[in-house]
């Protein structure tokens, strides 16, 4: 019997370990646009999240974090699976250089340096003009669920980190699923080019 009750207290405890990982620091995700621009359309969203004391002293010890902000877009279909019309992500690498005693914020092969965390937060928790769809993908004139959330990627923080952030909830950030509907605009005529000579004579 006493070994059945200390193996109900280990699943309990495992149990409640479990929900605090599941409450993780959340990002909330506030002003999302999608616009129509020429070469498609891009994506502007804020986020907003207070950042860990315990991620800070990782960034400043030389521990990269690795941000990924993920846009899905689908057109719900009642007869049929949904069909998924993009699906997008921009990864954003946040370091600290203690030589120069400068943050660095980079996506892909662009990079800038910020002299302050703040700064660098600042910027991090805005999206702005990313290209999210071209003008190629030909939407359907239809109603259209799109999605964005943005997240600390675990999986790329060097192998001690990722054990601790199976238990540390000051090492799980992330938003859920930011949800809104989008109208896809009709396709409009190319404009017809004048045939006529020019140069022609008076009347």
């Amino acid at each position: 019997m006493r070994g059945v009750a200390f193996l109900k207290g280990v699943l309990a405890a495992l149990l409640y370990a479990a929900v605090l990982v599941a409450r993780a620091e959340e990002i909330e995700v506030r002003n999302v646009q999608l616009l129509p621009v020429e070469e498609g359309f891009v994506l502007n969203a804020d986020f907003a999240f207070d950042f860990a004391p315990r991620l800070a002293e990782m960034l400043a010890n030389g521990v990269p974090l690795y941000f990924v902000v993920e846009f899905e877009l689908t057109r719900p279909r009642w007869y049929w699976f949904d069909e998924k019309a993009a699906a997008k992500r921009i990864q954003l690498r946040l370091s600290y250089h203690a030589l120069s005693r400068h943050y660095r914020l980079s996506t892909g092969v662009l990079q800038q340096n910020y002299p302050t965390l703040a700064e660098a937060l600042n910027v991090l928790r805005r999206v702005r003009n990313w290209q999210v769809l071209d003008r190629s993908a030909g939407l359907a004139d239809a109603n259209y669920e799109a999605a964005v959330r943005m997240r600390l990627d675990v999986t790329l923080l060097p192998k001690p980190f990722q054990l601790s952030a199976i238990t540390s909830r000051e090492l799980q950030l992330e938003s859920p699923w930011k949800r809104f509907t989008v109208r896809s605009p009709r396709q409009q005529p190319a404009p017809v080019e004048s045939r006529e000579p020019r140069g022609g004579p008076e009347r």
